[in-house]
């Protein structure tokens, strides 16, 4: 198997981590398909051990700060599967900025009973503002560069 069939693999098998493709007869297609598929980075031999070393810390810092994007990511994915399909109806409603009295017409329901749902949806998301909640769900809706 070679570096671009293992790449695949890992691919289907849902394995992000960061790669470091290192060939003696590497050519640009190859490199270019590599990196859209997520390698960290290409480098032909031959090649400083300095410059290798280097390009390893940087995808280890890099790949701290997208570990822990994924593993937000997750957490939030779980924290919307315990809304309410009402609670999740207002919690749309509310990241487009809607006001209470404009949510509980477009649900024919109580402007209270939009604020009891907003509550427990609040509750649930672990979130204290609509700015959290608006950035909450930017963060679910478009997710980071996967190495």
């Amino acid at each position: 198997m070679n570096g671009l069939e293992l790449q695949e693999r890992l691919i289907r098998r849902q394995r992000h981590i960061p790669i470091i493709f290192i060939t003696g007869h590497g050519d640009v297609p190859i490199a270019v398909n590599a990196i859209k598929r997520g390698a960290y980075d290409f480098i032909e031999k031959p090649f400083q051990d300095q410059d290798l070393l280097a390009r390893i810390e940087s995808v280890m810092k890099s790949g701290r700060g997208q570990l822990a994007a994924r593993e937000r990511q997750h957490l939030v994915a779980s924290r919307l599967t315990m809304l309410s399909p009402r609670e999740r109806d207002v919690m749309d409603r509310v990241i487009e900025g809607k006001p209470n009295k404009c949510i509980a017409k477009e649900l024919d329901i109580s402007v209270k009973t939009v604020e009891a749902h907003r509550a427990r949806m609040m509750g649930k998301l672990d979130v204290n503002s609509v700015a959290e909640l608006v950035r909450l769900s930017i963060g679910w809706s478009k997710p980071g560069p996967t190495l």
